[in-house]
């Protein structure tokens, strides 16, 4: 398994297509939610950095932009367990797939955000077990209501991310171009998710749902920027 793969979700249908025990694919997730939480993660793609990264931030740019960038990588680490329990609760293998390629893509964004806490002298959040499990057993309760509910949870979820990155573009420091060259390529991605979920089937999800799971988020995100 090379280094990449490793801290992914990915494999849960096994080589060549081959299907898992369903003891195999618990195990196989419960491994996803260590790495996501406790691994070191290796990004398969450059972390983006801008032309021109500018003067030194002072000492309060830095604990604000590291304060944005702590809930940036729970949002992801959460994006690993929704990913991880959807490929979990779903049949279909083209699905799965689609699921573990975003899983992949999202580890990119947990190892940057990492790296650029990590800069900022910032630290991840002390809740992260916790945004995982619950977000775990929310994605393998979409994912049991079936594909299409399952891929309309990924399209308003990364509707709603996009929105959150979109926020947190205008609250970054403006001098802290690094961070800002990250959350772009991170709300790039996002819209790629939704769009290829919607692609595949995604329902609308009802508006009472749509309006618990941006409540949800946004307990999530004040309690991760102090956390």
């Amino acid at each position: 398994m090379n280094q990449a793969s490793a801290h992914t979700p990915a494999g849960l249908t096994g080589a060549a297509g081959r299907q898992h025990s369903a003891l195999d694919r618990y195990l196989i997730a419960a491994d996803a939610a260590l790495r996501a939480v406790w691994g070191d993660h290796v990004a398969t793609r450059p972390c983006p950095r801008p032309d021109d990264e500018g003067a030194p931030l002072s000492d309060v740019d830095k604990r604000e932009a590291a304060a944005l960038m702590r809930v940036n990588h729970v949002g992801e680490v959460c994006a690993q367990a929704l990913y991880a329990s959807q490929a979990l609760g779903t049949d279909d293998p083209a699905l799965k797939a689609q699921f573990e390629h975003a899983a992949r893509e999202e580890t990119d964004h947990l190892a940057w955000t990492e790296q650029r806490l990590r800069e900022l002298g910032g630290r991840t959040s002390l809740l992260n077990p916790l945004w995982f499990a619950g977000s775990f057993a929310i994605g393998l309760l979409a994912a049991r209501a079936g594909d299409k509910v399952s891929l309309g949870f990924v399209v308003e979820t990364e509707r709603q991310v996009e929105h959150h990155l979109d926020g947190h573009l205008a609250r970054l420091p403006a001098a802290d171009a690094a961070s800002r060259a990250i959350v772009r390529q991170m709300r790039d991605d996002e819209i790629s998710h939704a769009d290829a979920a919607l692609a595949a089937g995604g329902s609308v999800l009802p508006l009472p749902v749509r309006g618990l799971m941006r409540l949800v988020a946004k307990v999530m995100t004040t309690t991760a920027h102090r956390i």
